[in-house]
């Protein structure tokens, strides 16, 4: 396992790391001497370019949004299909359906779905609205992507939930009622603190396969209209091999690892820190 890291995700991303440190376009890329160090200049130019600040803006906004809507949706089914009814298994099964599709048919049917004459535009001309054009709008673009993306992860959410929710032991709740606990306390008291570890791993899990998004923005929309969807992943490779910015896009790429690393640091401190409170 450490050999298979090291070759396949150490090396690239240090070849990577490098890359991000030099000014390399396509006519240097095969001659190593024409490759001028330029240190962190690359990081600097980016800083004070706004179309970068506004990919970094939407990164975090797309990521944020879908977090929370994923999230909020995806524990209220898992609270729903913990009951134990006839056709809770079948029909949770068939919401997984869009979680088990590939992101690129997602990304292709959000397309249709979104476009000018898709489902969501013909079903507000039913009751008379006039829907807009979604993936051409820049202040619509990103709505439609994230609810794109928001029906692929609730069934990821809920699926992690509902697993937390079934380790509860049913006898917890049974004191609680017979105290005279209401629904909102037994939530809030027993549910929340017996899941807290649950909820903790569901976020940051959601938040890296978020963060790290590309196909699903790329196929939709490619980042436009005029980079109102672009995110840090469909950035750096639209430098990288639609400009062929190399240096560049390499320096968006290390941003968007240092972003994943840095919470990645975080969620393991509070693992650590639930561990020595347990």
């Amino acid at each position: 396992a450490a050999i298979y890291m090291m070759v396949f995700i150490g090396y690239p991303m240090i070849q990577n790391l490098i890359l991000s440190f030099k000014n390399v376009d396509v006519y240097s890329f095969a001659q190593p001497d024409n490759q001028v160090f330029v240190g962190l200049q690359n990081y600097i130019d980016l800083f004070h370019d706004p179309t970068f600040l506004l990919v970094l803006r939407n990164t975090f906004i797309f990521t944020i949004a879908c977090l929370i809507f994923q999230f909020t949706i995806g524990f209220a089914f898992a609270m729903f299909f913990n009951q134990k009814f006839k056709l809770a298994g079948p029909i949770r099964g068939l919401i997984l359906v869009s979680y088990m599709m590939p992101m690129a048919v997602t990304g292709l049917l959000g397309k249709n779905i979104f476009s000018n004459a898709g489902l969501i535009n013909d079903l507000l001309g039913k009751i008379g609205i006039s829907g807009p054009e979604w993936l051409v709008n820049t202040s619509t673009a990103l709505i439609a992507v994230i609810i794109m993306n928001c029906w692929v992860g609730i069934p990821f959410n809920m699926l992690l939930l509902v697993s937390g929710l079934t380790s509860i032991s049913p006898d917890v709740y049974e004191s609680a009622s017979m105290d005279g606990a209401n629904w909102g306390q037994r939530f809030l008291f027993i549910t929340l603190p017996l899941m807290k570890e649950s909820i903790l791993a569901v976020l940051m899990l959601g938040f890296i396969y978020t963060f790290r998004a590309f196909d699903l923005m790329y196929i939709m929309t490619a980042g436009g209209p005029l980079n109102s969807t672009d995110v840090l992943g469909t950035y750096s490779y639209m430098l990288s091999f639609t400009q062929f910015n190399f240096s560049k896009g390499a320096a968006v790429a290390m941003v968007l690892f240092a972003c994943l690393f840095l919470i990645g640091l975080f969620y393991l401190k509070l693992l650590s820190k639930e561990e020595e409170e347990g």
